[in-house]
This record gives C-alpha cells, sequence and structure tokens, in this order.
C-alpha cells in the first residue's frame, strides 16, 4: 500500500455518500507496499462504526479491475475470509475516484504476524489450500500479469542495473524456468486463481483458543490464473525462510505443506517441480524488487523493497536441494 494520488475526505466522502456506507469520520493514508494508493477510512451509520478500505488503482485498468474483484466477491461468498468489495446499485464493482478506477472493501480483522511460527505456517497452508478449491469454479480468467512472459520481458529492463554476477544469475535462472515451463511435468501441473502474492503482511491472524487462526487474507491486485504450486511456492519463499540468510526453515516449509495437503494433496507432477517452483517464484519478486528500487515511481508514502533479500533466496533456492520438505519430519 501507498499514496500516490492524494484524496481529501470530501473527495472521498461524495464515493462513501454515494454507495450509501455513511459519513467518513476518520481516513488515514497506507504507507506500506508500492503498487496502489491506500486509505483506511473509518464511517458512521445509524449509530454504528464501519471500517473500509479505499483503493485507487494506479496501473489496473477499469477493464483489468473486474477480474481481482469478481475473484475476491467469489471468495467472500464462498467463505473465505477476504475483503468484500463494495457493489453500486447497479452490481459493479469497480467505481471512480480523482481520475482512477477505485474499489472500496471491508477492513479485516486482526494483525498480521511477520515472525510465524510452525502453527502460522500451518495455518496459512490450509487456508492456501481452501482459497484454490473455492476460485476452482471461478467464471472468469486472466493469465497471472506476473508470470514468465512478464520476466522475458524485463530480465532486459533491469540487466544494465545489475553487476556482472547477478546478471549472470537472472539470465541463467530465466533460461532455466523458460526450459521448464516448456515441459510435460510442467503442462501437468493443476492450475486455478491464484494469490500470487500472499506474503507475510498480505495474511490477518487472530489468538482462538491459544491457536493462531487466519482471519484474512487481502490484496489480490497480483492474482491470475496460474499453477497452484506456484502460489505454494511463493508462500514457502516468504513465510519459510530466514530473511536474513535466505535459508529455509525446515519445520515451517513442513507444517505449511502438510497442512495445505490436508485440505488438497498434491499430485505427482507438483512434487516433481516443487523445486523449479521455488526458484521461479524468487526470480518473480527478485525481478519486481529490482524494477520497483532502480525505476521507482513518485509517491508521497513510499518505500520501496531492498531487492538483496530475493536474491539471497533465488542463490538458496538454486543451489540447495528441497526435495526432503515432501517427507515427514
Amino acid at each position: 500500500m501507498a499514496v500516490y494520488t492524494e484524496v481529501s475526505p470530501e473527495q472521498a466522502g461524495a464515493l462513501f455518500t454515494q454507495l450509501r456506507l455513511g459519513t467518513i469520520t476518520a481516513m488515514q493514508g497506507c504507507a506500506g507496499g508500492i503498487e496502489n494508493t491506500n486509505y483506511f477510512v473509518t464511517t458512521e451509520q445509524g449509530g454504528q462504526t464501519f471500517e473500509h478500505v479505499l483503493t485507487l488503482f494506479e496501473r489496473l485498468s477499469a477493464e483489468q479491475l473486474p477480474f481481482y474483484l469478481r475473484l475476491m466477491k467469489h471468495l467472500a461468498l464462498g467463505g473465505i475470509p477476504v475483503p468484500d468489495p463494495v457493489a453500486n446499485r447497479d452490481g459493479d464493482l469497480v467505481h471512480a475516484l480523482r481520475g482512477k478506477p477505485a474499489a472500496i472493501v471491508n477492513r479485516l480483522r486482526g494483525k498480521s504476524e511477520l515472525t510465524p511460527s510452525a502453527e502460522h505456517c500451518a495455518a496459512l497452508g490450509a487456508m492456501l489450500a481452501r482459497i484454490h478449491l473455492a476460485g476452482a469454479d471461478f467464471g472468469l480468467t486472466q493469465p497471472n500479469l506476473r508470470g514468465l512472459a512478464w520476466w522475458n520481458e524485463t530480465v532486459p529492463v533491469v540487466l544494465p542495473h545489475l553487476d556482472a554476477d547477478q546478471a549472470t544469475l537472472v539470465c541463467t535462472e530465466l533460461a532455466y524456468q523458460n526450459h521448464v515451463a516448456a515441459s510435460s511435468a510442467y503442462q501437468a501441473l493443476a492450475q486455478g486463481p491464484i494469490h500470487a502474492d500472499l506474503f507475510r503482511d498480505n495474511a490477518l491472524f487472530e489468538v482462538v483458543d491459544g491457536k493462531p487462526c487466519i482471519s484474512g487474507c487481502f490484496d489480490f491486485y497480483f492474482a491470475g490464473v496460474d499453477t497452484w504450486l506456484f502460489d505454494i511456492a511463493v508462500c514457502l519463499n516468504d513465510w519459510c525462510i530466514d530473511h536474513d540468510s535466505g535459508d529455509a526453515n525446515a519445520e515451517r516449509s513442513r507444517s505449511l505443506l502438510g497442512a495445505y495437503g490436508s485440505v488438497r494433496p498434491l499430485t505427482a507432477a507438483e512434487r516433481q517441480l516443487l523445486p523449479a517452483m521455488l526458484r521461479a517464484a524468487a526470480l518473480r519478486f527478485w525481478l519486481s524488487r529490482l524494477w520497483d528500487y532502480h525505476l521507482p515511481r513518485e509517491a508521497s508514502l513510499l518505500t520501496a523493497h531492498d531487492p538483496t533479500p530475493l536474491e539471497r533466496v533465488l542463490r538458496r533456492r538454486a543451489g540447495q536441494p528441497v526435495t526432503e520438505l515432501l517427507s515427514p519430519a
């Protein structure tokens, strides 16, 4: 989250009134994230207080947004704790504010866990499997816009900013991922809508009966149709690694994979290609952070992520076997 487009309470209030969401009593820009303009908005209606998130989309067009917002609505109706977009009288989920496409969703309860335990990872794994299964019958389709095609386009853009060792790494890994994508094993992987960005700060937890439970997953604006295994790999590369070293944590990895498998067992093809997808997920996020770091956009609240941790993860994933993660401890 960030603030690229300034919005006053009066400007936002006109949209909230149109959508019958009450009177704005508080509004605060969000400093985290890097893609869209986001505000936390509190309203009052009928003596009750409601919490919302207002998003103005800086890169996505109004034509692209129905996939993301309809997916969130589909998952919410399926009992998955995700933000539920507000519709207007015509059922439209995409609105307009300050000349930008916009959306309003309910603000979820709980808080992110930035130092997750094996219990947090298990809860995340089970929820991720539920998301995949709940989205399997979603009617709209859109490719993962930060998938292989984007990697092939982006590597030449970031290459001038890399040293010789980094350039060798990124070009070697890109060639490997193109080879994997052409394989019959990859073609056999199960696919469907994926979150594609379910990092630690995109999930919320509450403690129930002494155990961490996921109260919500959010920020679906990188979602697309891709392999479910890639989504698993994205989570393993953030939730189950040491950020300082890039090393995988076996206990947390097994907890996430075991809980996921208890809801949706992995196929033989997924087990075979897990190491390759862990590398793919690390490459994807290293590339996006290199792009944002070296080619930044202006924003009134923005801190670009350091690309170095994802470079470390990619080097570890490319150099260390991980098949033991699929076996019981």
